[in-house]
């Protein structure tokens, strides 16, 4: 433990383990602690049944219908990977693949008027879709197919809008969009949490929908993918990564002490020894007095033993209800998996709603994707406060992850993963650099 290294990272949760992977994979000496006895830290699969009971203060153990404790991977903070999003690009770079199994997530859904419905997404879906008349599908499919050729190096497919300045209030306004289309297309397409985005330069939306639609394409259920035995073995994946290129990781490891010199990290002091670093990664709880809290998010863990109603019986989907339809501020998410996934006992399917905290009582928010889950068999109810650094590490060296936010999706924190990397080696994260890194270390033979 008394050594030196080039980065210290606290805390297993994803962001942590895929920085560390891949400083590591950048020839960085890393040591990567943390104080629980297991992996995942705020973001861990809990196993067996009983442990999700006791971590949720729950006076009985579970029921004898709820099968073998150990069927189940409980998520606390339950996300799906866009199959063509960063996170799966990551994954694919690093060949942390070769540690993990996904499957298709069946599909996507999004409220409207009290009911669900299936998120069109296609030219032949849309067209096939009870959301929407038949005028407004032709000025939808429109629209997709702008879209779909839009690219923004090349101003013959701009039609007239210009990627830096029309706003997407004004994109929708040119193909005569209405209400509910721009809701769906916002929130189901282009997953925006709020309606912020409208006065927006448009460009980042016709990429978020062109994500969607690419990432749709590969599989076409759904553009989401989940890892069969739950979220737990992302961390555990690029954990075995850091390990292969050299790095430590220590669990059940308590933190005494950051020790900073000129304000300025140069170590980690834990049962009396200090291990000194020139970079300093952590999660919030690590470093309570460089980050400032920025709000809260509710979620729901419901065990149920049926699929959702309305979403043609399928063994996992996610439903998103957008914050127009019941007058919030923010969307509402639901995200199901099942035993179908290796986290649930057989017959047994497991669904999480979250969306951000706007008032003092939480619970009657998320009561509109409680409504569509019914009957429930169990539910866990967690409030957590979401954190930001303060810090930004250029002078102190310390740099602090974000919270994981309400969306069902891992882009805004992939974000946030190349935000830090920017911060702490001042160029950007480059996929490719990656990839020839790894060529040097194997060979290009081997490969």
């Amino acid at each position: 433990m008394d050594e030196e290294y080039d980065v210290i990272v606290l805390g297993t949760g994803l962001t942590e383990c895929i920085l560390s992977g891949i400083m590591s994979v950048n020839g960085k000496k890393v040591l990567h602690m943390d104080r629980n006895p297991y992996y995942g830290g705020e973001s861990s699969s809990i196993t067996p049944l009983e442990e999700l009971y006791k971590r949720f203060s729950l006076p009985d153990s579970p029921p004898e219908s709820m099968g073998r404790g150990r069927d189940w991977n409980v998520d606390l903070i339950p996300k799906f990977l866009m199959a063509n999003g960063q996170l799966v690009k990551m994954l694919l770079y690093t060949e942390v693949t070769r540690y993990l199994d996904f499957k298709v997530v069946e599909g996507s859904f999004v409220y409207k008027g009290g009911k669900i419905y299936k998120v069109p997404s296609t030219e032949t879906e849309a067209l096939a879709s009870n959301l929407m008349g038949m005028f407004e599908k032709r000025r939808f499919r429109k629209f997709l197919v702008f879209v779909a050729n839009f690219d923004e190096n090349d101003p013959k497919t701009f039609e007239g809008v210009d990627p830096k300045t029309t706003t997407m209030r004004d994109v929708y306004k040119k193909f005569d969009l209405g209400q509910d289309v721009i809701d769906f297309t916002g929130h189901a397409l282009a997953l925006y949490r709020t309606d912020e985005y409208l006065d927006v330069a448009c460009l980042d939306t016709i990429n978020r929908i062109k994500l969607y639609s690419e990432s749709l394409a590969r599989y076409g259920k759904s553009p989401y993918l989940y890892p069969l035995y739950g979220l737990g073995e992302l961390p555990q994946g690029f954990a075995r990564l850091s390990a292969i290129y050299g790095g430590t990781y220590m669990l059940n490891k308590p933190v005494d002490e950051i020790v900073m010199e000129g304000g300025k990290v140069v170590g980690v002091k834990s049962e009396g020894e200090v291990a000194r670093c020139k970079q300093l990664i952590c999660d919030p709880s690590y470093i309570s007095d460089r980050v400032r809290k920025a709000g809260q998010v509710i979620r729901v863990i419901c065990i149920l033993n049926h699929p959702i109603k309305n979403t043609n019986d399928a063994n996992s989907c996610q439903i998103i209800i957008p914050q127009n339809q019941v007058n919030r501020n923010s969307d509402i998410y639901v995200c199901m998996i099942s035993y179908a996934h290796n986290v649930a006992a057989q017959g047994k399917y497991i669904a999480i709603a979250s969306t951000t905290v706007e008032t003092s009582d939480p619970e009657a928010e998320i009561e509109p994707a409680l409504e569509l889950l019914e009957p429930i068999d169990q539910k866990f109810v967690a409030i957590s406060d979401l954190y930001e650094p303060t810090d930004d590490g250029t002078e102190s060296q310390v740099f602090a992850s974000r919270s994981y936010d309400a969306t069902t999706h891992f882009e805004t924190t992939c974000n946030d993963i190349k935000d830090i990397y920017k911060r702490m080696t001042g160029t950007d994260f480059d996929f490719e650099n990656m990839k020839r890194k790894q060529n040097d270390v194997f060979g290009e033979d081997e490969q």
